[in-house]
C-alpha cells in the first residue's frame, strides 16, 4: 500500500506519482472525494496521459476520515505521520478492504442520513452498531491479519480480547487452527462457540478453518465428503464445486448425517466455494482513466455512476463530474410509484442513469434511471378505481431513520 501526501506544487506531484509508479508498479490510484477532490482527479488524469504504464484512478468516499485521522487509533498505527498522511492511509486502504478500514470510525460520523442529530443519539448508535456487526460477522473475517477494531465487532468476542487476539497472534505468531483461540487470555469455551465460525484461517492444518463451517459441524462435514467420495483436501483444490447437483435428496442425507437440512444447506454452499465473501456478487467499483466535465454531458447520454447520498425526494449520483447529479425520486422506476429512494437504491450502489438536463450556470445535473426517453415521457401509474386510495387512506409513513443502506456502504 502507497499512500501520496500531495503538496501544492503540480509539476512535482505529477514528477513524484510517476516515480512511485515506477518504483512500485502501481496499477490503481485512489482518490477521495473532499476537498480539492476535482483538481487532485484532473493532475492525476492529465499523468496518466502521459505514462504507459496502464494505471487507473477511482474517486473514494472520505465520509469519516478526518475524524479517523485526529483519533488516538490513527497515532498508534502512524506515530510518525501527520493527521493529512494518516486521512491519505486511510482513503487508501478503503479501496483495499473498506469494511475492515470503516469499522476504525464511529458509524456516525459516515454520515447514515439527514435526519440523524435528530434522532435519540443512543438508540442510532445502538441500531448502527448493530448494523456494523451484521456486516462484519457476514463476510467474516481473517484471523491473522484482521485488527482488533474489526474482531471486536464478531459474535462474542469484546474490546478486551479482540486486543488479546491480536497480541497472541504477534507473540506465538500466525494461528494454525482454530482451537488456539482457546489459549488466548479471557476467551472461554463459550466466547469460542459463539465466534469460531466467523474467523477464517488460510492455510492452517485443516482446511475446513478456512471457511465458515462452526467447528461443532466439522464432523458431519467430513461425513458428507466421504460419502460423496471426497476428502478434506478436496476443498481447497476446487473439486467441490457443483456438489449440490450430486445431492439428490437433501432431506434423507440430513437424517444420514442427524443435522437439520438448513446446516446441510449451508454446508454444502461452504464447500463448493470455501472461503466465499458475499462482497463478491455486488457490483464492482467504477475505475477511470479520463476526467468528464459538465460541459461533455449532453442529454440522453448513458453513464453509470455511484450513488453518494439518498434523500425524501431523490437520490446524488456521481458520474465522474465535479458536481453529483440527482435523479428525482419519479425518474426511478417506470413501473410503479416509488414511496421512498430508499425503496429504490442505497448508498454505494451502482447505477446506469441518463442524462436529462444540464445547467452548467447553477451547477445542476438532472438524471434518470429510467434509460428509455419515451418509456420516462410517456410514464403513467393507472390503477382501478378500487385500488386507489386518498391521502387519508394511504399508510401513514413510518417514523424514524431508514438504516437499510448502511450495510452496503460498509461493504
Amino acid at each position: 500500500m502507497i499512500s501520496v501526501y500531495i503538496a501544492d506544487d503540480e509539476a512535482w506531484i505529477t514528477i513524484g506519482l510517476k516515480k512511485l509508479i515506477q518504483k512500485y508498479g502501481i496499477s490503481l490510484i485512489s482518490v477521495g472525494n473532499g476537498t480539492a477532490s476535482r483538481e487532485s482527479e484532473m493532475i492525476i488524469a492529465d499523468m496518466l496521459h502521459e505514462i504507459k504504464e496502464p494505471v487507473q484512478y477511482i474517486i473514494v468516499n472520505e465520509a469519516g476520515a478526518s475524524v479517523y485521522s485526529a483519533s488516538k487509533l490513527a497515532t498508534e498505527e502512524f506515530p510518525n505521520f501527520d493527521v493529512g498522511q494518516r486521512s491519505a492511509a486511510s482513503i487508501a486502504r478503503r479501496l483495499q478492504d473498506p469494511l475492515a478500514e470503516l469499522v476504525k470510525i464511529d458509524p456516525q460520523s459516515i454520515g447514515v442520513g439527514q435526519y440523524q442529530h435528530d434522532m435519540n443519539q443512543k438508540k442510532l448508535s445502538e441500531t448502527l452498531t448493530g448494523v456494523v456487526e451484521d456486516s462484519v460477522n457476514k463476510v467474516g473475517v481473517d484471523l491473522n491479519t484482521a485488527s482488533a477494531s474489526l474482531l471486536e465487532y464478531i459474535s462474542g468476542i469484546s474490546k478486551a480480547v479482540a486486543k488479546n487476539i491480536v497480541d497472541y497472534r504477534e507473540t506465538n505468531g500466525r494461528f494454525t487452527n482454530r482451537k488456539q483461540l482457546l489459549k488466548v487470555a479471557k476467551l472461554g469455551p463459550k466466547a469460542f462457540e459463539q465466534c469460531a465460525g466467523f474467523m477464517r484461517i488460510t492455510g492452517g492444518d485443516n482446511p475446513l478453518d478456512a471457511t465458515s463451517v462452526h467447528p461443532e459441524s466439522y464432523e458431519a462435514a467430513k461425513k458428507l465428503l466421504a460419502l460423496m467420495g471426497y476428502d478434506s483436501n478436496s476443498i481447497t483444490s476446487g473439486e467441490l464445486i457443483g456438489l449440490r447437483s450430486k445431492v439428490h435428496n437433501l432431506k434423507e442425507l440430513s437424517e444420514k448425517l442427524e443435522i437439520g437440512e438448513m446446516t446441510l444447506e449451508d454446508i454444502i454452499k461452504e464447500l463448493e466455494k470455501p472461503g466465499r465473501d458475499p462482497r463478491e456478487e455486488m457490483p464492482k467499483p467504477i475505475l477511470r482513466k479520463d476526467v468528464l466535465e459538465m460541459k461533455d454531458l449532453q442529454p440522453g447520454m448513458i453513464l453509470k455512476g455511484t450513488v453518494r447520498n439518498v434523500i425524501d425526494f431523490g437520490a446524488f449520483v456521481d458520474i465522474g463530474v465535479h458536481q453529483d447529479g440527482l435523479v428525482h425520486i419519479s425518474q426511478m422506476r417506470s413501473d410503479r410509484r416509488v414511496e421512498h429512494p430508499l425503496d429504490v437504491v442505497s448508498v454505494g450502489d451502482i447505477v446506469d442513469v441518463r442524462v436529462i438536463e444540464v445547467d452548467a450556470n447553477k451547477g445542476r445535473i438532472a438524471l434518470s434511471m429510467i434509460l428509455d426517453e419515451k418509456e420516462a415521457q410517456n410514464k403513467k401509474i393507472s390503477r382501478p378505481a378500487k385500488d386507489r386510495r386518498t391521502k387519508k387512506d394511504r399508510p401513514k409513513k413510518q417514523e424514524g431513520l431508514n438504516l437499510s443502506g448502511l450495510s452496503k456502504f460498509m461493504h
